[in-house]
């Protein structure tokens, strides 16, 4: 066989290169077109053929990462989405957890990589390895994956989420009254995580009502103005709309509004309560408002744009907390990686108003103060508290904490020397941060912090409390010392000098082997008794351990083979009320 090669005439050639600098066509045909682009015009080739002013050898050529076939990739980014997105981001540019870029990622190679995955850290990396949560194949998978350029997933917009909006049962045909006998009111969502559900678990009897499918590993569950609606919302981006007055309670709708999700709030300014649900995505980078009764989607806003600090543009800028205000018709939603918190007014979705507070990077959890004005935000890797005036539309002040603040929601109380006080644990360090939170009453402590009790260590998540209890209760379920995992500290209100009392939950669930952690502890309404996850493997047991408020004593310990994975737990009535 013989291969022909045409080799073009001088005038051709000199046409082509002369094109290339942008000088003048010496090629083209009767209709002004390039006979080298037949749908580009000379005038088009002149204005784009100009070099780049790169210099080629200052591009160096990418590194090579270790071999992975088809498969093992499909399977590590699995992992990646569901284990490891949440702290590193979809993009892999780092937030509460650090960049894993391969232009980092390969310079410390696999078998660093493989030890950082396996034994974890205690600023709050988890130990994937030696918890049992990924195999030693499968350890040695993720360090080889994260040396490969990440993957961008698709954009998510209207169409699709119209396509998997579902009303299950429609508002006229919903029960005109409440149909079941539970005390609504002390009932407890509770997150399956790996199993993707919830569990509705009565306070009173201890008893599971129903467990509802709902989105993977659910983050939070948050209640409606009236108390009738559960709002659920899965890491891959599902929200469930339950309603409680239905024997047994059930989704009414449900809608799919990302890829990968955190947040979900409804409306509970006075006069809109129940109207309007919003939730916030990790990816794609925006939030999008609902109907609160259908979840209908009305209206999405991408919160892309440029951080607070270098003012550099970031493509990922995840939405974290939400949370309703009380004072004006608005949500406050966190912006996690640009560092800004965003009033959103839902008076007039057509025009839409939004105020904009520079607060610091990387915000995450938070809750209200006692009078649920201020709204107290951590920006985790900054390392900071941001306090926003939720009825002046301001930020108060940024206020320099431990390593890693994680709230949750915090926890309210009253110091007796610095009156009331608003308090966070962090994953970083061992300290609990507690901030003065009354600018009226004590002026001289409001947004200082007045205290850094010395708890058990890192790798808190929860902390947790209640306006009748003098018990403040820390949570570190990411410590990698399982003495403190499977354990919490608690400290006495009234004499926090004292230091803290350790109470064993693992031990006391008697589940036998796994790894046991110990998170979120969450009281019932009467503020009498505190629940706590014991966290096991998906195919091992878990359970609810119930203490004594009053005297640290185990109550009860739940246990039902439904109980896959616990971690979250909601109580209806204290997160209808922001109580914590």
């Amino acid at each position: 066989m013989r291969t022909t090669i045409r080799i073009p005439k001088p005038a051709a050639l000199a046409a082509a290169v002369c094109l290339a600098l942008g000088g003048p066509a010496l090629a083209a045909d009767k209709a002004g077109k390039s006979a080298g682009h037949p749908k580009t015009t000379e005038g088009e080739l002149r204005y784009m053929g100009p070099p780049s002013g790169v210099k080629p050898e200052e591009v160096p050529a990418p590194p090579t990462p270790p071999p992975m076939t088809k498969a093992e990739f499909e399977r590590a980014k699995r992992i990646y989405f569901e284990r490891c997105a949440g702290c590193h981001g979809v993009l892999r540019k780092g937030a509460t957890g650090k960049p894993l870029t391969p232009d980092i990622t390969l310079k410390r190679g696999t078998e660093y990589l493989k030890a950082f995955i396996n034994f974890g850290s205690p600023a709050g990396m988890p130990n994937w390895g030696t918890s049992g949560e990924l195999s030693p194949e499968e350890v040695d998978l993720m360090a080889r994956f994260l040396q490969h350029e990440p993957p961008t997933p698709p954009e998510y917009g209207m169409k699709e989420m119209k396509a998997t909006w579902k009303v299950l049962v429609p508002p006229e045909k919903r029960p005109k009254r409440k149909m079941n006998r539970i005390n609504i009111e002390n009932l407890f969502s509770v997150t399956l995580r790996d199993a993707g559900k919830v569990a509705l678990i009565n306070g009173d009897t201890k008893k599971i009502e129903a467990v509802i499918d709902t989105g993977y590993a659910v983050h939070i569950s948050r209640l409606s103005a009236s108390g009738r609606y559960l709002y659920t919302i899965g890491r891959d981006a599902v929200v469930n709309l339950i309603d409680l007055w239905m024997d047994p309670p059930q989704t009414v709708a449900q809608i799919k509004v990302g890829l990968e999700a955190r947040s979900v709030e409804t409306s509970k300014y006075k006069g809109w309560e129940d109207k309007y649900a919003i939730a916030g995505t990790y990816w794609p980078p925006q939030y999008v408002i609902m109907k609160g009764d259908t979840l209908e989607p009305l209206k999405i806003v991408s919160t892309r744009g440029f951080t607070v600090d270098t003012q550099e543009y970031h493509p990922e800028p995840r939405v974290a907390a939400i949370v309703a205000s009380h004072q004006r018709p608005e949500f406050i939603v966190n912006v996690k990686e640009t560092g800004k918190i965003l009033l959103v007014d839902y008076t007039d979705l057509k025009n839409l108003k939004v105020t904009t507070i520079d607060a610091a990077r990387f915000l995450h959890d938070g809750g209200w103060d006692r009078t649920r004005r201020y709204f107290l935000t951590a920006a985790n890797k900054s390392n900071k508290i941001a306090v926003v005036d939720s009825k002046r539309g301001k930020l108060v002040k940024l206020i320099e904490v431990g390593k890693i603040p994680h709230p949750g929601r915090g926890a309210n109380f009253v110091d007796p020397k610095y009156g009331p006080v608003w308090a966070t644990s962090h994953l970083g360090d061992e300290h609990i941060a507690v901030i003065g939170t009354d600018p009226k009453g004590h002026p001289q402590y409001a947004w200082k912090v007045v205290r850094m009790l010395k708890g058990q260590g890192g790798g808190s998540l929860f902390i947790k409390t209640h306006p009748k209890s003098h018990h403040l209760y820390v949570d570190t379920p990411l410590n990698p010392d399982p003495k403190l995992s499977q354990t919490v500290a608690v400290f006495d209100i009234r004499h926090l000098e004292k230091g803290y009392k350790v109470l064993p939950i693992a031990k006391w669930a008697k589940l036998g082997p796994g790894p046991k952690r110990v998170v979120q502890p969450e009281f019932n309404k009467a503020g009498t008794e505190v629940w706590f996850s014991v966290w096991n493997k998906k195919d091992q047991r878990s359970a609810i351990v119930v203490v004594d408020d009053r005297t640290l004593k185990l109550k009860a310990v739940i246990k039902d083979k439904r109980l896959v994975t616990p971690t979250g737990k909601f109580n209806v009535y204290n997160t209808r009320h922001d109580i914590y």
